[in-house]
């Protein structure tokens, strides 16, 4: 007999659904949300998959998440799917999409950087894929990160 998840339905929102397991806290401080937030969520972590191993489900109820959280969601979960309801149905369902480039989402590690001084630059990182990882590089200096949870920037 196979174990099932019961989680409730959400009326009207955002399930993020196969997250890397450990980062679905990661991907509610992408989306603003703390412990003083108003928000309904729920949450599932190292939840069993067949497809993964293990994932993270997060759930908002009375969110849908925008462009900018998409690419840094993007960014930490890569096989993501984004489930948008009404109604308590899905009306749209996508996976998320890792852009060629992202400004402002992260820091560069390297504190000689231009990025890092008092200039007035907007951060950008180009993107890719490397065996199964996402590994960002800096624009400006080439530094390349492939631990990108680390070096998020808080909204």
């Amino acid at each position: 007999m196979t174990e099932q998840l019961a989680v409730s339905k959400i009326k009207e929102g955002t399930v993020i659904d196969h997250i890397n397991a450990g980062k679905a806290l990661l991907v509610l401080k992408i989306l603003g949300i703390s412990a003083g937030s108003k928000e309904r969520v729920l949450m599932a972590m190292n939840v069993p998959s067949r497809k993964m191993g293990r994932k993270d489900i997060v759930k908002v109820e009375g969110k849908f998440i925008g462009e900018e959280e998409l690419n840094r969601i993007a960014l930490i979960a890569p096989k993501a799917t984004i489930n948008l309801i009404k109604d308590y149905e899905i009306y749209k369902k996508f996976r998320v999409v890792l852009p060629e480039t992202v400004e402002g989402v992260l820091t560069c590690p390297n504190r000689h950087c231009i990025t890092n001084s008092r200039e007035p630059i907007v951060r950008r990182f180009n993107v890719s894929m490397v065996d199964d990882s996402v590994v960002v590089k800096c624009h400006y200096c080439g530094r390349k990160i492939t631990e990108v949870d680390k070096y998020i920037v808080s909204t």
